[in-house]
Protein backbone atom coordinates (compact mmCIF):
# COMPACT_ATOMS: atom_id res chain seq x y z
CA UNK A 1 0.00 0.00 0.00
CA UNK A 2 1.34 3.38 -0.99
CA UNK A 3 0.82 6.29 1.37
CA UNK A 4 0.54 9.84 0.10
CA UNK A 5 0.74 13.00 2.19
CA UNK A 6 -2.41 15.02 2.62
CA UNK A 7 -2.95 17.76 0.08
CA UNK A 8 -5.71 19.33 2.12
CA UNK A 9 -9.15 20.18 0.77
CA UNK A 10 -10.15 22.63 -1.95
CA UNK A 11 -13.71 23.89 -1.46
CA UNK A 12 -14.90 26.72 -3.66
CA UNK A 13 -12.37 29.52 -3.50
CA UNK A 14 -10.53 28.33 -0.39
CA UNK A 15 -8.01 25.60 0.19
CA UNK A 16 -7.57 24.25 3.72
CA UNK A 17 -4.37 22.45 4.72
CA UNK A 18 -4.09 20.93 8.21
CA UNK A 19 -0.71 21.41 9.90
CA UNK A 20 0.58 20.12 13.24
CA UNK A 21 3.19 22.13 15.16
CA UNK A 22 6.23 19.98 15.95
CA UNK A 23 9.14 20.65 18.28
CA UNK A 24 11.33 21.50 15.25
CA UNK A 25 8.94 24.37 14.38
CA UNK A 26 9.45 26.15 17.69
CA UNK A 27 12.10 28.37 19.22
CA UNK A 28 13.48 28.12 22.75
CA UNK A 29 10.25 29.59 24.20
CA UNK A 30 8.08 26.80 22.74
CA UNK A 31 6.43 29.19 20.28
CA UNK A 32 6.52 28.78 16.52
CA UNK A 33 9.55 30.51 15.05
CA UNK A 34 8.43 33.35 12.75
CA UNK A 35 9.92 31.82 9.58
CA UNK A 36 7.87 28.66 10.11
CA UNK A 37 4.72 30.47 9.08
CA UNK A 38 6.29 31.41 5.72
CA UNK A 39 7.06 27.70 5.09
CA UNK A 40 3.48 26.74 5.91
CA UNK A 41 2.13 29.47 3.64
CA UNK A 42 4.30 28.08 0.82
CA UNK A 43 2.88 24.61 1.42
CA UNK A 44 -0.64 26.03 1.36
CA UNK A 45 -0.05 27.70 -2.01
CA UNK A 46 1.53 24.57 -3.48
CA UNK A 47 -1.19 22.24 -2.21
CA UNK A 48 -3.89 24.59 -3.50
CA UNK A 49 -2.35 24.23 -6.96
CA UNK A 50 -2.07 20.45 -6.58
CA UNK A 51 -5.75 20.16 -5.58
CA UNK A 52 -6.69 22.36 -8.56
CA UNK A 53 -4.84 19.92 -10.84
CA UNK A 54 -1.55 21.80 -11.30
CA UNK A 55 1.83 20.40 -10.24
CA UNK A 56 5.04 22.40 -10.26
CA UNK A 57 6.77 19.85 -12.50
CA UNK A 58 4.00 20.24 -15.11
CA UNK A 59 4.39 24.03 -14.98
CA UNK A 60 8.13 23.66 -15.48
CA UNK A 61 7.47 21.46 -18.52
CA UNK A 62 5.44 24.39 -19.91
CA UNK A 63 8.37 26.77 -19.27
CA UNK A 64 6.68 28.37 -16.28
CA UNK A 65 7.13 28.76 -12.54
CA UNK A 66 5.39 30.82 -9.86
CA UNK A 67 7.69 32.89 -7.64
CA UNK A 68 6.99 35.12 -4.65
CA UNK A 69 7.69 38.80 -5.25
CA UNK A 70 6.19 40.19 -2.03
CA UNK A 71 5.18 38.56 1.24
CA UNK A 72 3.53 40.65 3.95
CA UNK A 73 2.84 38.68 7.14
CA UNK A 74 0.75 40.00 10.04
CA UNK A 75 1.34 38.06 13.27
CA UNK A 76 -1.65 38.23 15.65
CA UNK A 77 -1.13 35.37 18.15
CA UNK A 78 1.52 32.69 18.52
CA UNK A 79 1.13 29.01 17.76
CA UNK A 80 2.63 26.49 20.17
CA UNK A 81 4.00 22.99 20.07
CA UNK A 82 1.33 20.32 19.44
CA UNK A 83 -1.21 22.88 18.11
CA UNK A 84 -3.42 21.69 15.27
CA UNK A 85 -3.54 24.50 12.71
CA UNK A 86 -5.17 25.10 9.35
CA UNK A 87 -3.52 27.04 6.53
CA UNK A 88 -6.27 28.68 4.46
CA UNK A 89 -5.34 29.92 1.00
CA UNK A 90 -7.28 31.80 -1.67
CA UNK A 91 -5.92 32.81 -5.05
CA UNK A 92 -7.47 36.23 -5.66
CA UNK A 93 -6.63 37.34 -9.20
CA UNK A 94 -4.29 37.28 -12.20
CA UNK A 95 -3.13 40.50 -13.83
CA UNK A 96 -0.73 39.69 -16.64
CA UNK A 97 2.07 37.68 -15.02
CA UNK A 98 1.07 38.75 -11.50
CA UNK A 99 -0.92 36.60 -9.09
CA UNK A 100 -2.43 37.94 -5.84
CA UNK A 101 -2.98 35.49 -2.99
CA UNK A 102 -4.39 35.81 0.52
CA UNK A 103 -3.59 33.36 3.29
CA UNK A 104 -4.24 32.86 6.96
CA UNK A 105 -3.42 30.35 9.66
CA UNK A 106 -6.05 29.49 12.24
CA UNK A 107 -6.21 27.40 15.38
CA UNK A 108 -9.75 26.13 16.10
CA UNK A 109 -11.20 29.00 14.04
CA UNK A 110 -9.06 31.66 15.74
CA UNK A 111 -6.88 33.80 13.44
CA UNK A 112 -3.19 33.56 14.35
CA UNK A 113 -1.40 34.85 11.27
CA UNK A 114 -2.44 36.36 7.94
CA UNK A 115 -0.49 37.09 4.77
CA UNK A 116 -0.83 38.96 1.52
CA UNK A 117 1.30 37.37 -1.15
CA UNK A 118 2.17 38.74 -4.57
CA UNK A 119 3.61 36.26 -7.01
CA UNK A 120 4.75 36.38 -10.61
CA UNK A 121 4.63 33.74 -13.28
CA UNK A 122 8.03 33.52 -14.92
CA UNK A 123 9.63 31.46 -17.67
CA UNK A 124 12.45 29.16 -16.67
CA UNK A 125 14.96 31.83 -17.73
CA UNK A 126 13.45 34.19 -15.12
CA UNK A 127 11.45 36.49 -17.39
CA UNK A 128 7.86 37.43 -16.52
CA UNK A 129 5.22 35.73 -18.64
CA UNK A 130 1.48 35.28 -18.74
CA UNK A 131 0.23 32.17 -16.93
CA UNK A 132 0.08 29.08 -19.16
CA UNK A 133 -3.45 28.24 -20.32
CA UNK A 134 -3.43 25.11 -18.12
CA UNK A 135 -2.77 27.21 -14.99
CA UNK A 136 -5.34 29.86 -15.89
CA UNK A 137 -7.93 27.15 -16.64
CA UNK A 138 -7.27 25.27 -13.39
CA UNK A 139 -7.39 28.37 -11.17
CA UNK A 140 -10.11 30.27 -13.04
CA UNK A 141 -13.06 28.82 -11.11
CA UNK A 142 -11.35 29.63 -7.79
CA UNK A 143 -10.36 33.26 -8.43
CA UNK A 144 -12.17 36.26 -6.96
CA UNK A 145 -11.44 38.23 -10.15
CA UNK A 146 -9.55 37.50 -13.34
CA UNK A 147 -8.07 39.84 -15.92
Amino acid sequence: MSETPTAGVLAGREHRLPIRVYYEDTDFTGLVYHAGYARWFERGRSEFLRCAGVEHTALMAEDAAVVVTRLCIDYKKPARIDDALVVITSYERFSGPRVAIRQRIERAGELLVSAEVDCAVISMDGRPRRPPASLARALGPHLATAS
